[in-house]
C-alpha cells in the first residue's frame, strides 16, 4: 500500500504497558502544545500507540503501578534513532469528562494519581479531557519508527493485519459498561 499513512498517537510507554497487559482500557487526553489547534482532536478511530519516555515520572501513577514506569525505562535506549511500536487501539468510545465528579468515578479505571488526573482536567479549563476507550491490540510483528508529537503519521506504513487482541470481546464490553455506569451516577 505505498502512498499509505498510518497515525500513530504519542502515549507514555508505561501506559501503553499498562493498555497491553489489561490494566486500563483508556488513556486521557487535553490537547498539546506543539497541536495546530492547541486541543486534542481525534484525527482517526483507529492508530499505533507510539512510546514515550521523557516525561513519564512515577509520582504521577499510582504506586501499586510503579512497575510500569520501571519497565518502561529498561528498555528504553535514549540514543536509539528509531522507537518500536507494539500496540494498535480502535477507539470505541470518546468520552469528554468535564467536571471533577465524573473523573472521580474513573479513578479505578486508570494507572494515573488523582492528583494527576484532576491536573489534566484543570488544564486548559475551558476544553474537556477527552477519555478515550481503547479495544488494543498487540502486534505480532513490531515496527520502528521516529517522529514528535501528538499524533504522527507512518508513511507507508502497513495496515495492521496481524494483531492479537489484548482482552476478549466480552471482557472488554464489561470494562467499557462499567465505565459508562460509572459517569451516569
Amino acid at each position: 500500500m505505498i502512498g499509505t499513512t498510518i497515525p500513530a498517537l504519542k502515549e507514555w510507554a508505561s501506559a501503553i504497558k499498562a493498555l497491553e497487559t489489561d490494566r486500563q482500557i483508556m488513556v486521557m487526553r487535553k490537547g498539546g502544545i506543539v497541536e495546530e489547534t492547541r486541543r486534542f482532536e481525534l484525527k482517526s478511530p483507529a492508530f499505533y500507540l507510539y512510546p514515550t519516555y521523557e516525561h513519564q515520572r512515577k509520582e504521577l501513577i499510582k504506586s501499586s503501578d510503579h512497575f510500569y514506569v520501571e519497565e518502561s525505562l529498561a528498555e528504553w535506549v535514549p540514543e536509539a534513532s528509531t522507537i518500536r511500536l507494539t500496540a494498535y487501539a480502535e477507539v470505541t468510545q470518546d468520552l469528554e469528562i468535564i467536571d471533577q465528579k465524573m473523573l472521580d468515578r474513573l479513578l479505578d479505571f486508570h494507572m494515573w494519581t488523582a492528583d494527576f488526573a484532576e491536573d489534566r482536567l484543570k488544564w486548559k479549563r475551558k476544553d474537556p479531557l477527552h477519555v478515550l476507550i481503547l479495544r488494543m491490540y498487540r502486534l505480532k510483528e513490531p515496527m520502528e519508527y521516529n517522529g514528535c508529537r501528538s499524533w504522527i503519521s507512518i508513511p507507508n506504513g502497513p495496515v495492521p493485519r496481524e494483531m492479537t487482541p489484548v482482552v476478549d470481546v466480552a471482557d472488554f464490553d464489561e470494562q467499557v459498561q462499567k465505565i459508562n455506569e460509572m459517569l451516569k451516577m
